[in-house]
């Protein structure tokens, strides 16, 4: 008797306190989530947005950015303020124009690289336009400088004033990015709420989530920051929009798995705590190979010539490893904790009857069964049907000041300097060659069309040098002279990187003259260049790695192949819906080169998950049902998380349409479009269809390829489902 209350003791006690274990998890978590979390806010002072921080070291844009410091002592970057009048500018219009080049000398003089550079009056004497070349290209350093620019140009009623070129742009971009951390992440989080409230019906768990989720996203954004601030790796404002939504939106998605199967088991086991480590157990695996699949796609992006590509990867895999962790770990001890209340008021009673076993799924289930064909067959021709649409989208990249939604006030200023000047003044091309050849290389730039002048590079005096030099001689650097090129067309403009590749054929031919044409127009370009290398690099490298990892979780070759086809047919599907969209309903100029594979990486690793989450399942349901039992019920028992899923998702990404640029909206669209296409259409219809049409060589060479179907697994209905 005293034996057995001594055995029986510890047991007991064991119950009472299990209760502890999640406990200090949580704890555990908030002392390391919490000092990370603080550092989240401080991403913004570590971005890199200027499109010159992302050339390759090879790139022939970036040697000559290099040379060009020789030059000016510095890096620099060009504001161009440009004032116009209709009706031609007044006596007091030049005085007033004069008067704000003075006190941008004085108030600006030591973050500039050189006096400003006019007024230069136009041909038309309707319009004046005033270089001013900031030293460095540090975007937060120049935010406030461009307003206060911008404040005191367009002062005066009548006389427009307003601020374009690389530096204008740049801090009209840092404007849209600086809401990240407040509408994108208010608007995230609302929509994913509404989701889960709908879905769960529950005002606790919805919550609990989110806060799980919130853990993971500061965790994340900690690490980038110190990882940013040390320089390991680069972060632009796009690249922490985009880590922002991945996290939220794939840590629901985990989370939407695991809170599934903890409610599944709850009927099936009285303690909470047996059904939290059961739950535990079966998503562990679709979890961590989602996960892996994600990680690891973007990590190809490493192999990337593009800087901010290289960022990216290793920042977006931060987010989604993080967000691994604390659906793992913290949220089964959260849901621990809570138990059955978690889901007031609607608790799940053990011993209850899932809604799955009767359900909307279970009817899609036998529709598949019944005609696997069929179904198969014309939502394959469906998505071909789609992808027809890929003629309508241009991936050559798109004007600078055009990657606006609504009209900037750096686009505003490049239409009037479109309109009054060579469209391609202030932002000239920059040509470094040797000095002994500059007679040659001025007469064969200028002999370029689309070119309005040449002028080789003298210092300008400053304004109080006395006597005035008529005719400055150019400056030569270690026997190397630079040659301004003025474009006659706008130097964002898809005809400027034809002229820059005209100018670069023409000056390479020139014997003994070593020439390399960078500047502005040319980083363009050559970001563009890179960016259609990468992606006939990065994209077959993916395929690869899905491949793999689906070919270790599903214990077979066959079905791995068939995934693989159907997540390419569902992508070239979303790409030619996205470029009908953009440019007969949206009326875009076209798309980025890295909008491609962009959209690849996250439509393919995203959209890999999903099929994992049903794979998995019905590998689980096949080993024990049967083959085509096993996939339908698979089907039905996943299709209400999954699709969930999905939506979640494709609501996480839309929301980064908040930020008015034309890149980020059309991200936000194809990865939106592409996730529910794959929710509702590729993982509901396509796959399951396809597997059972397939029979068990779906499972070649692996164990369930041999195993016989149990007596009477054919017949059997997918609704019943323990």
């Amino acid at each position: 008797m005293t034996v057995g209350n001594q055995g029986g003791t510890p047991t007991a006690v064991r119950r009472r306190l299990r209760w502890l274990l999640p406990a200090l998890g949580i704890i555990a978590f908030l002392l390391v989530g919490g000092p990370l979390g603080s550092l989240a806010g401080k991403v913004a002072e570590v971005q890199k947005n200027d499109s010159a921080e992302y050339l390759p070291a090879s790139s022939e844009a970036t040697k000559v950015q290099e040379l060009a410091k020789r030059f000016v002592g510095r890096e620099s970057l060009p504001a161009i303020i440009v004032y116009s009048r209709p009706s031609g500018l007044t006596p007091a219009d030049r005085q007033k124009i004069a008067a704000d080049v003075r006190a941008i000398s004085d108030r600006l003089g030591d973050k500039l690289a050189g006096p400003p550079l006019g007024p230069i009056p136009s041909a038309d004497r309707q319009a004046s336009q005033v270089v001013v070349q900031f030293a460095g290209s540090d975007p937060q350093k120049l935010k406030a400088d461009i307003k206060w620019i911008r404040d005191r140009a367009g002062d005066t009623p009548g006389l427009r004033g307003h601020v374009g070129g690389p530096a204008g742009i740049l801090a009209d971009l840092m404007k849209v990015f600086d809401a990240i951390n407040g509408m994108l992440l208010l608007a995230t989080a609302g929509i994913v709420l509404f989701i889960l409230v709908v879905v769960y019906r529950s005002p606790i768990l919805p919550l609990a989530v989110l806060g799980v989720v919130g853990v993971s996203l500061g965790m994340s954004n900690g690490l980038v920051y110190l990882l940013a601030k040390n320089d390991i790796l680069t972060v632009s404002g796009q690249t922490q929009a985009i880590l922002d939504v991945l996290v939220i939106g794939a840590g629901t998605d985990y989370a939407l798995l695991m809170v599934s199967r903890f409610r599944e088991e709850l009927r099936r086991h009285s303690s909470r705590y047996d059904a939290i480590r059961t739950a535990w157990r079966a998503s562990v695996e679709p979890i961590v190979a989602s996960a892996a699949t994600v990680i690891l796609g973007l990590l190809c992006m490493l192999v990337s010539d593009l800087k901010s590509n290289q960022g990216l990867g290793p920042v977006a895999a931060i987010g989604i490893a993080c967000a691994l962790v604390c659906m793992l770990f913290l949220l089964p001890a959260v849901l621990a904790l809570c138990g059955r209340v978690a889901f007031w008021p609607f608790l799940p009673r053990f011993g209850s009857r899932p809604v799955e076993e009767h359900g909307v799924w279970a009817r899609i289930a036998r529709l598949v069964g019944a005609r696997p064909r069929l179904v198969w067959v014309a939502t394959a021709l469906i998505l071909g049907l789609f992808a027809v649409g890929l003629f309508r989208l241009e991936t050559n990249g798109i004007p600078q000041t055009e990657q606006f939604i609504g009209n900037p006030d750096s686009k505003v200023a490049q239409t009037d300097i479109g309109r009054h000047f060579p469209a391609g003044a202030g932002s000239p091309a920059i040509v470094v060659a040797r000095a002994d050849k500059l007679p040659e290389v001025v007469s064969a730039a200028q002999g370029v069309p689309g070119v309005a002048q040449a002028v080789p590079y003298a210092p300008v005096p400053p304004p109080a040098a006395t006597p005035p030099i008529a005719t400055p001689l150019p400056k030569i650097v270690d026997g190397l002279v630079r040659v301004d090129v003025t474009l006659a067309v706008p130097a964002d403009s898809p005809q400027a990187d034809d002229v820059i590749r005209a100018l670069r054929a023409k000056l390479h031919a020139l014997p003994g003259a070593d020439a390399q044409v960078g500047g502005f127009t040319a980083i363009n370009l050559d970001v563009q260049t890179t960016a259609q290398r990468d992606r006939k690099v990065i994209i077959p490298l993916v395929l690869a790695v899905v491949f793999v990892v689906l070919m270790l979780l599903l214990r077979a070759v066959v079905a791995p192949l068939l995934l693989i086809v159907t997540v390419i047919l569902s992508f070239f599907a979303t790409l030619g819906v996205s470029g009908v969209v953009f440019r007969d309903l949206w009326g875009f100029a076209g798309a980025d080169s890295s909008f491609p594979l962009f959209a690849f990486v996250f439509l393919v690793a995203l959209g890999v998950d999903y099929n994992i989450f049903l794979m998995t399942r019905v590998r689980e349901e096949v080993g024990r049902r049967g083959h085509r039992t096993g996939t339908l019920a698979g089907l039905s028992v996943t299709g209400g998380v999954i699709t969930s899923a999905g939506v979640v998702l494709a609501a996480t990404f839309a929301a980064l349409s908040v930020l008015p640029l034309v890149f980020v909206a059309e991200i936000a669209f194809t990865v939106a479009f592409g996730v529910l296409l794959d929710t509702l259409v590729v993982r509901s219809l396509l796959v399951p269809a396809l597997t059972v049409d397939a029979g068990r060589v779906v499972w070649w060479p692996g164990k369930l390829r041999r195993q016989a179907d149990p007596e009477g697994a054919g017949e059997r209905q997918p609704e019943l489902v323990p």
